[in-house]
């Protein structure tokens, strides 16, 4: 799959995001982007101020590390995120 630098494409990933049992944050500050499990609640956090194809590369990294429950996802969705697991990120 060909990763885009869009907007749209971003949204995308934002929905394989809100349907999974991790809870997506943009918050400003002096940080590297990461996810984590505080308290049994998952969280992944962005920074605010990256460009548009920061936050992509961020979130499609975290999508390749972490194990989402594909149950939960939608048909679209989930196919999105399958095609994302086999995807190579080129920095």
């Amino acid at each position: 799959m060909q990763i885009k630098y869009t907007k749209s494409f971003l949204n995308k990933l934002e929905d394989v995001f809100a349907e999974s049992d991790y809870v997506l944050r943009y918050e400003k500050g002096n940080f590297k982007s990461g996810y984590c499990v505080l308290k049994d609640q998952r969280i992944v956090i962005i920074n605010k101020f990256f460009d548009t194809e920061g936050k992509i590369n961020c979130l499609v990294d975290i999508l390749k590390n972490i194990e989402l429950d594909s149950k939960t996802l939608s048909d679209k969705n989930k196919n999105f995120y399958l095609e994302l697991q086999q995807t190579e990120l080129a920095l």
